[in-house]
């Protein structure tokens, strides 16, 4: 720590890491200091030189005596002395709260934005963009960046504010942190800082801005980082920023305002990443998506698709390819993953095909490590998956059953464990596609282990919506009808099917003439909506809705179906009489 001089205060000045390394700056925000940042810099400290520093009326900092001390001027010649004391030509500037409020007009100014290599925007926008739109905007999102907002205007008025701060402000940063309080945060400081920051905002908030933001943002290249659970910036005022900033990454993570504190790792990773790519470093998948500009929703998004060498998943994988992300081809038959990838190949897509028996615990978990480890972490898994086994339940035997649940319930589970586990400790979201059937939700005599191995993925899937909602990880299940894919010709038959049955319903199926890739496309828009359940086809979605409005005549249905010829095997039950 070391004192730097600015006008009529000194400010308190904290370094860490390797001087001849990189220098990131990192300035926090109202009410906080310095230590808000305490786990980011530990993470950033091995690659960069990291400064932080206390800014004016905040923690050791010392206070100016009047409002008009906290106004741009004054934070601008703060800056100013900062960046001379750490003596280097460019830093790169990440800013919390009012530190990035500062940032946006700091890096437009002469004098200053041509030391800013470049700025990561957490949790502030540009107050000139932000009035303006505010006057311009939506009705509809203006009024909901309004009411986050609604503190502004109290702030303004005397006296009032420092009671009611004094009051609650320790209890509604504790609450509102998303992380254990811990030394250093919220600091000591925290009264006398909240009440000395009133002046950030009465010097600087509505003072006649956003006529017209008077000049582009410099091409300084910017990162927003959007907090999608903020409750005081919105989701449309930050990405109002587009328009002004010509070299814009906007980047997501599932926290609320101290993303920092919530969530450090996925933070210092969205720095680090982004200082390097302005050094020099080729840009990760993950900043190359994050670029606005003319990109579909699938451009370079890692997806994982089971059973992808036929049908749906072959289907599938094409669809997400053609719309621009790299693909996983997966399938237990390697050979077929690889003519899925090839084909994609041949039409100027990415892809890579792994063979994998999704119902082996310890195969999918190689799987998983593989995919991490070689391509990053998925953005998406479509656990498709599956086997048939058609036949009267007294005619299933145990390794009927045990097969059945293996692939099309374990091997969903397996998917979902894995790939979540990864997504969730990456901090970016993702989304989860769990392929079911119509049979998930309109019972059939024919099929008792496939359907229960359906209804199960189904229960699941709504389960784990619920619970990874809260990081960003989707969850989608898909009931398909009948669809013209070879599952029924590949399927087993037993009891009184097992002579007749295999030849006429693959037959059945392709004469539905509902081919894979339409079930392709609900996938894909499922994915891009975050809807929940997808029924798929007219048969789908007539059973769905008699599921929900009467169960009794789905059972009723469920009857209808009548066995007829064929030479049946015989059941566990007489064999045990045998």
């Amino acid at each position: 720590m070391r004192w730097v001089e600015s006008g009529d205060v000194r400010l308190a000045l904290f370094e860490q890491g390797d001087p001849a390394a990189p220098t990131v700056l990192l300035v926090h925000g109202y009410p906080d200091t310095h230590r808000v940042w305490d786990e980011v810099a530990t993470l950033l400290e091995d690659r960069f030189h990291v400064v932080r520093y206390d800014v004016r009326g905040a923690g050791l900092s010392d206070a100016p005596r009047a409002t008009g001390g906290y106004d741009y001027d004054h934070l601008a010649a703060d800056m100013t002395a900062v960046l001379d004391a750490v003596g280097k030509p460019g830093v790169h500037l990440a800013g919390h709260d009012w530190g990035s409020i500062q940032g946006w007009n700091l890096i437009g100014r002469p004098g200053i934005r041509e030391r800013i290599l470049s700025f990561t925007s957490v949790g502030g926008p540009h107050l000139d963009r932000a009035a303006h739109f505010v006057r311009h905007g939506r009705p509809r999102e203006v009024a909901g960046q309004l009411l986050r907002s609604w503190y502004i205007g109290a702030f303004q008025v005397p006296v009032v504010p420092e009671l009611v701060l004094r009051a609650v402000l320790p209890r509604v940063v504790n609450r509102s942190v998303g992380a254990p309080g811990r030394p250093g945060h919220p600091a000591e400081t925290l009264v006398r800082d909240g009440l000395n920051g009133l002046g950030l905002y009465r010097a600087n908030m509505l003072t006649g801005r956003g006529a017209s933001p008077a000049e582009p943002v410099p091409r300084t290249p910017v990162q927003i980082v959007e907090a999608t659970k903020d409750p005081f910036v919105s989701p449309a005022l930050l990405a109002s920023a587009h328009r002004w900033t010509p070299r814009l990454w906007h980047r997501r993570v599932p926290a609320g305002h101290w993303v920092q504190r919530s969530h450090p790792g996925v933070l210092a990773r969205m720095i680090a990443e982004f200082a390097e790519y302005v050094e020099g470093a080729p840009p990760s998948r993950e900043l190359r998506r994050d670029r606005p500009g003319e990109r579909g929703p699938y451009d370079d998004r890692l997806v994982v698709v089971t059973g992808a060498g036929s049908g749906i998943g072959r289907a599938t994988a094409r669809a997400f390819a053609a719309h621009g992300a790299e693909v996983i081809c997966a399938d237990i038959d390697l050979a077929a993953a690889r003519r899925t990838a090839e084909g994609i190949a041949g039409r100027g897509g990415a892809a890579h095909a792994h063979r994998v028996d999704v119902a082996d615990a310890a195969g999918m978990e190689e799987f998983a490590r593989l995919v991490r480890d070689r391509y990053g972490v998925p953005d998406i898994v479509v656990n498709n998956a599956g086997i048939a086994v058609a036949g009267p339940f007294l005619d299933h035997s145990v390794d009927d059953w045990r097969r059945t649940l293996d692939v099309n319930l374990w091997g969903v589970i397996h998917g979902c464990r894995l790939f979540a586990a990864q997504m969730a400790e990456r901090g970016q979201g993702g989304h989860i596609v769990n392929v079911a059937s119509l049979a998930a939700f309109l019972p059939s005599r024919l099929l008792p282990a496939y359907s229960t191995s359906k209804a199960a993925v189904k229960m699941l899937s709504d389960c784990l919506r619920a619970e990874l909602a809260g990081q960003g990880i989707g969850v989608t299940v898909i009931c398909p009808g009948f669809v013209s894919t070879a599952i029924a010709r590949n399927a087993d038959y037993v009891g009184d099917l097992a002579e007749v049955a295999g030849e006429p319903a693959g037959e059945a199926l392709a004469a539905r003439g509902y081919p894979p890739e339409r079930v392709a496309a609900h996938i894909l828009r499922a994915v891009h909506r975050d809807l929940p359940v997808v029924a798929v086809n007219a048969e789908a979605r007539i059973g769905y809705v008699l599921s929900r409005i009467s169960p009794a005549l789905t059972r009723r249905l469920a009857g209808f179906v009548r066995l007829t010829g064929g030479r049946r095997r015989p059941s566990e039950t007489e064999k045990s009489r045998d």
